[in-house]
């Protein structure tokens, strides 16, 4: 497969950046099927907000990071149908669905 670099636009500043040949190539290899929305230095400040913990916030039950909305979400308390650990999700859970903590989805998700 051949790669050429690509000019896009970040959903976030508006600012045209490159996606360079090497990067196409990368997400291929990583199985990555969508191409990037946001430049790099907005990644970049992106994911320095996720690390200082301006993501979710678990404790309040709610969610104020990224995302379409923007806005705080409500996030619901079940217990983790594999682990039986707490669980923390962004929908009201029902009793004929289960419902996994992250690391048990990551786990379930993966046999997909």
């Amino acid at each position: 497969m051949s790669f050429a670099d690509r000019t896009l636009v970040c959903r976030e500043c508006g600012r045209e950046f490159t996606f360079t040949a090497g990067e196409q190539e990368f997400f291929a290899q990583k199985g990555f099927t969508n191409e990037p929305g946001r430049c790099p230095e907005c990644r970049a400040a992106r994911k320095q907000r996720m690390a200082s913990g301006s993501g979710a916030s678990y404790d309040t039950g709610s969610y104020s990071g990224g995302g379409y909305g923007g806005g705080r979400r409500e996030m619901f308390t079940a217990i983790c149908s594999e682990c039986g650990q707490t669980a923390y999700v962004p929908f009201q859970p029902r009793t004929d669905k289960p419902v996994y903590c992250s690391s048990c989805f990551e786990r379930v998700r993966s046999y997909r």
